[in-house]
This record gives C-alpha cells, sequence and structure tokens, in this order.
C-alpha cells in the first residue's frame, strides 16, 4: 500500500453519516432509556431481576448466534457492491439456522437454565425468550446492509423505528398486565415485523439476486469463524460476572447489578454508528491503497468520541446518587457505589479498537485479546466478589478492558505504520480530558451548595456542566473548523426555526 497525506482523505465524512444514525436513534432515546427505568419501578426487584436474567440469557445467545456472519457484511459488501444480494442471501440463510439451534438448544435446557441461575420462574418464560431470538438473529443484517451500502438515512429510520416499537412492547404490556410474558410476546412480534421487513428490502433491492452463493458462502464463512471464536469469548467474557452474580446469590443481587451497571443509551447512540462508519471508511481507504488516510480517520472518530463520551461520563459521576434514586428511588441505594465505578467503562469506549482489528482482518488477534480478557474475568471473580461483594463484578470487567484495549493500541501501531506519539491524538484528548474534570469541579461546588429534590439537583447540575464544559471546549480551542462551523449551522437553523414557529403563532 502506498501512503497518501492525511489531508487527501475527508475525515469529516466519517461522522456525517454516524450522525445521521444517531439522530434515527436519538428518536428512541428516551423511550429506550427509560425501559429498565420503569420496568424496575413496576415489578417487584424479584420480578425486574428475572426480566434481567431473561435477557441476559438472550443477549449471550443472540451475539454468540451471529457467528460473524452479520458484522461479516461490513467487510464484504463494501468490497464487492454488486454481491450484495448473494451476500445477504448468504447471512440470512446462515443465521436461520442458527436462529433454529439456538431455539432447540435454550427451550430444551429451559429447566437446567432455571435451575443455574437460582430462579425457579424462568422456565417458564424461556420458550417466549427463545422465540424472540430466532427472529432477532434472522433479522440481524438489516441495519448493517443498509450503512455498508451508504444508505444512512434508511438505516437511521430503521434503527428509530426498530428502538420505538421495542420500548412500546417492552413498557406497555408490564404497566397493563404487569405480567413478564405479555412483555416477551410483545418483543416476539416487533422481531417478526423486522424480519418482514428485511426481507422485502433484500426483495426489492436486490431482485433475482438475493440467492445463496455457496463459493461467496466459504469466503464469509473464512472471514467470519474467527471474528466468531473471537465473539464468542468476548461475549462469555462480558456476561460471566452476571452469571457468576446470578448462581450464587438471587436474581434481587442481579437487579440491583444491573442497576448499577444502567445502559446509558448516549453511550452506544454516539459509539456504535461511530464505530460502524468508521469501519466502512476504513475498508474504502484500504481498498483504494490510502493507508495514511485510515489513520486520519480512526484520529477523527477518536476525538469526536472523546468529545461526547468523556464528559458524560464525568457529569454523571457527579450526579449519580441523584440518578439512581431519581430514576430507580430508594429501594435501588445498593446501586449507587456501583454505578459510580461502571462510568469508568465509558472513557475507554471512545478507542474503538474492536473496529480496526476487523478492518485488517486480523480477527485471529481478536480472538486472543478476548481470551486473554476472559482469563483475566474468570481468574479473578470469585476472589473480587468475595472482597468488594457485587462492586468486585464491576471491577474485574474494568480491568480486563483495560488490558484489552492497551493490547490492541501496541499491535494497531504497527498495522497502521506509525508511532506511538502519532497513533492517538494524544494533545487533543489531554485538552478535552482537562474539559472535562474542569467542568466536573465546577459543577461539584455548585452542588455541593444545593438542596432541593433529586430532579431539582440533576437539572441544575446538568445545565451548569454544559456551559462550563461548552465553554472551555470553545475558548481552549478543541473543536476543529469544520467542527465549528456544523455547530454554527445547528444554532442557525434551530433559530430558523424558532423564528418560523413564532410567526405561525402570531
Amino acid at each position: 500500500m502506498t501512503a497518501a497525506p492525511a489531508h487527501a482523505h475527508d475525515t469529516s465524512s466519517v461522522f456525517k453519516p454516524a450522525m445521521l444514525i444517531m439522530a434515527g436513534q436519538g428518536v428512541a432515546f428516551a423511550a429506550t432509556f427509560f425501559i429498565p427505568v420503569v420496568l424496575a419501578r413496576a415489578l417487584t426487584p424479584l420480578e425486574f431481576g428475572t426480566y434481567k436474567q431473561l435477557f441476559l440469557i438472550y443477549s449471550t445467545a443472540w451475539l454468540i448466534g451471529q457467528a460473524g456472519m452479520a458484522s461479516s457484511l461490513y467487510y464484504f459488501v463494501p468490497r464487492s457492491p454488486g454481491d450484495l444480494g448473494r451476500f445477504a442471501a448468504n447471512a440470512t440463510c446462515f443465521l436461520g439456522v442458527a436462529g433454529l439451534v439456538c431455539f432447540g438448544l435454550v427451550c430444551g435446557a429451559a429447566s437446567h437454565i432455571a435451575r443455574w441461575m437460582s430462579n425457579a420462574e424462568l422456565a417458564g418464560y424461556i420458550p417466549w425468550i427463545a422465540l424472540y431470538l430466532l427472529l432477532m438473529l434472522v433479522a440481524a443484517p438489516l441495519e448493517i446492509v443498509l450503512v455498508s451500502r451508504g444508505r444512512y438515512r434508511w438505516a437511521a429510520a430503521s434503527y428509530a423505528l426498530s428502538d420505538l416499537a421495542r420500548a412500546v412492547a417492552l413498557i406497555v404490556p408490564v404497566l397493563l398486565f404487569h405480567q413478564l410474558d405479555w412483555l416477551l410476546r410483545g418483543v416476539a412480534v416487533v422481531a417478526g415485523l423486522r424480519v418482514v421487513t428485511m426481507v422485502w428490502y433484500f426483495l426489492g433491492e436486490c431482485g433475482d439476486a438475493f440467492r445463496v452463493d455457496w463459493k461467496l458462502f466459504k469466503s464469509q464463512l473464512g472471514y467470519a469463524l474467527p471474528f466468531a471464536l473471537a465473539v464468542l469469548v468476548e461475549t462469555t467474557q462480558a456476561g460471566l460476572p452476571q452469571y457468576v452474580v446470578s448462581y450464587l446469590y438471587d436474581p434481587v443481587a442481579l437487579a440491583i447489578l444491573a442497576v448499577g451497571c444502567l445502559q446509558i443509551p448516549l453511550v452506544n447512540l454516539a459509539a456504535s454508528p461511530a464505530g460502524d462508519v468508521m469501519m466502512v471508511k476504513m475498508q474504502e481507504s484500504l481498498a483504494a491503497g490510502r493507508l495514511r488516510a485510515v489513520l486520519a480517520i480512526w484520529h477523527d472518530t477518536t476525538c469526536k468520541l472523546a468529545l461526547i463520551l468523556l464528559p458524560l461520563a464525568a457529569c454523571l459521576a457527579v450526579v449519580s446518587r441523584e440518578v439512581i434514586l431519581f430514576l430507580f428511588t430508594a429501594r435501588y441505594a445498593a446501586s449507587i457505589p456501583l454505578f459510580v465505578a461502571w462510568l469508568m467503562m465509558i472513557p475507554l469506549m471512545v478507542l474503538q479498537v474492536d473496529g480496526v482489528m476487523r478492518v485488517f482482518a486480523r480477527t485471529k488477534f481478536l480472538f486472543v485479546l478476548n481470551l486473554a480478557r476472559l482469563g483475566i474475568i474468570a481468574g479473578l471473580i470469585q476472589w473480587s466478589l468475595r472482597e468488594f461483594h457485587l462492586l468486585g463484578a464491576i471491577l474485574v470487567s474494568l480491568l480486563a478492558t483495560l488490558v484489552f484495549k492497551a493490547a490492541a493500541l501496541m499491535r494497531m501501531r504497527l498495522w497502521m505504520q506509525t508511532t506511538a506519539a502519532d497513533l492517538l491524538p494524544w494533545s487533543r484528548l489531554a485538552g478535552i480530558i482537562c474539559a472535562s474534570l474542569g467542568a466536573a469541579l465546577v459543577t461539584l461546588l455548585v452542588k455541593s451548595r444545593m438542596e432541593g429534590s433529586a430532579l431539582t439537583i440533576l437539572s441544575v447540575a446538568g445545565a451548569v456542566y454544559f456551559i462550563v464544559y461548552s465553554a472551555l471546549v470553545w475558548i481552549c480551542g478543541l473543536l476543529s473548523f469544520q467542527e465549528r462551523e456544523a455547530i454554527a449551522g445547528v444554532v442557525r437553523k434551530s433559530l430558523g426555526i424558532a423564528k418560523i414557529l413564532g410567526a405561525t403563532e402570531s
């Protein structure tokens, strides 16, 4: 490959498509975020723990069941767009078979799973979660194909509609019937609609070309299997602390841990689309022989994620007590220290090293790193739980993830043919860290002088943090010219809309 100047590639194009996808997912932001909040309030801790166990089983089997075939489309479709129909058909058929296998295995082991997870209630719900798993596996390629084809607006719409429908299916049945089986039936219907939508799109887009091609299937499988092994190990290490907690404790303990490990939608809302688009753009640059452009794309994605995720983690740490008490009530006060520790995982999401390894087809190395991460967690989880109780489950996961990211960065330096000094935009990252911590200190001082409800403190502290952080970022020149122009454009559009609305009302 021949090196090209970093400026030869428009790195701003990476985040523009990502912003479209983020906008689509952001439509369902509130509904998605309040799913665990509503369920934790509407259900008893025992029932909420059962819900978390069911979806722990689902998420584990969903990630493993894909066997890397859905994600392989990120690699093959940008390289050979004309073969979209056959690549998509190969992945869909494989995932259909995998879904049936998972359905049979999960249903067949229902009683054993219930016993292993110390919850006899699970067995009655497992067939429904297995059906949901089957349908979601079949529909997994939908947004991946849309992103790989550059249909970012369609992908955004698909994410938004799917998330909204899933939120409604999860929340409404519980509010109406206060029963988990109605919740599971609702999400199964949503998954079925996703399958119908995907098949309709593939047939309309590809026509007769939507058919299995065994030659291409072998190529996909050759790429996917090492990645699938990596995912298998990654999924095992990610879920192992929760499975161990379920085995050693009761569902209530898992509910407390789950609240402490609260998933902040904005994190995945930013990181997932950015990582997906980063992979597509990197793949296009590699195909054109522009290795320096790949490094520029990596820098651009890392900086923009840092601008969002680092202040988010710092702000949430300042108001962690108010967040848990306001969302989940005092019943889950024990989750507050767990939440503070869990927030340390957010800064690590800035480094999308998994995507880089997949772009360079280093799936075997990804497997080795995940195996090392699994070894750290498996070797330390029981000791950590014994020493730190539920906090130990989070601490051991943090340690394993930190080792994983550091090892990946060391190897990336060789793939990108760069130095450690150039591998990351160190000076800009340092500036963002300082701005995030500076805003956190100011907010903490303001909060220490405040009294009132959790909602009042959250509102004021959040506003103070946003204003101080934004001012520091702007004054210290941490935004590029394009980013400043983009923000100014958003402000101008917002003011224009406000003027139009004001004129209409008058």
